[in-house]
């Protein structure tokens, strides 16, 4: 046994007719301690499980968007992308509706399909990637011409020349398909509402 281990050893006193045990000073509790609580991260039980969509969300499905800009229109399911996320367009001839991603939570698949013989594939990978929606970073003014331009209104944003190629591309493949089934332009050109009276849970979609 080492000299250190036994210095650091408890040792015993008498009181009286008692005795007690005192610590060593290494052993004590320390005097001093932080005036705010150290956070602990509180253990998650929750397990992440990978998205699994619905059967009805197949490629070439028509959806109804529920939420957002475009809410009440009929767009083409392109891919299904990860963490519950759709690739969809309108086409943009037909309907307005660019290349966008939408939550698969906000829609509603119809049994109507459209055929994506054509569709180039290394197109949807493409746009399928996060950089791809990926804001650019707009340099802030300073200085008398940021002073100068605050009441101007804000300049309208181009698109760029990459997304308008890919979306040209998408929209030829897909209004090709879709002149071959009759009445099919005009069902994705016309929006969705509801009316007085009508019970959305008895429709057939």
């Amino acid at each position: 046994m080492s000299t250190s281990q036994s210095q650091e050893q408890p040792t015993t006193k008498k009181f009286g007719k008692g005795e007690r045990v005192i610590p060593h000073p290494s052993q004590k509790a320390s005097k001093y301690y932080p005036a705010e609580d150290v956070t602990q991260r509180k253990k998650s039980r929750k397990v992440p499980r990978p998205f699994k969509p619905r059967p009805s969300l197949q490629p070439g499905a028509v959806l109804i968007l529920l939420a957002g800009r475009f809410r009440g229109k009929r767009v083409v399911l392109l891919k299904v992308l990860d963490q519950g996320v759709l690739l969809v367009t309108g086409p943009f001839k037909v309907n307005g509706v660019p290349l966008r991603r939408v939550n698969s939570r906000y829609v509603i698949a119809t049994s109507t399909k459209v055929n994506l013989a054509g569709v180039d594939s290394k197109i949807l990978d493409k746009v399928g990637n996060k950089e791809y929606f990926a804001r650019e970073k707009e340099d802030k003014k300073q200085g008398e011409e940021a002073f100068f331009k605050q009441g101007e209104k804000p300049e309208k944003k181009e698109v760029s020349k990459s997304r308008v190629e890919d979306q040209k591309a998408v929209d030829k493949a897909l209004i090709g398909n879709v002149k071959k089934e009759p009445f099919l332009l005009s069902y994705l050109a016309s929006s969705f509402s509801l009316r007085k009276g009508d019970k959305p849970h008895e429709m057939v979609f």
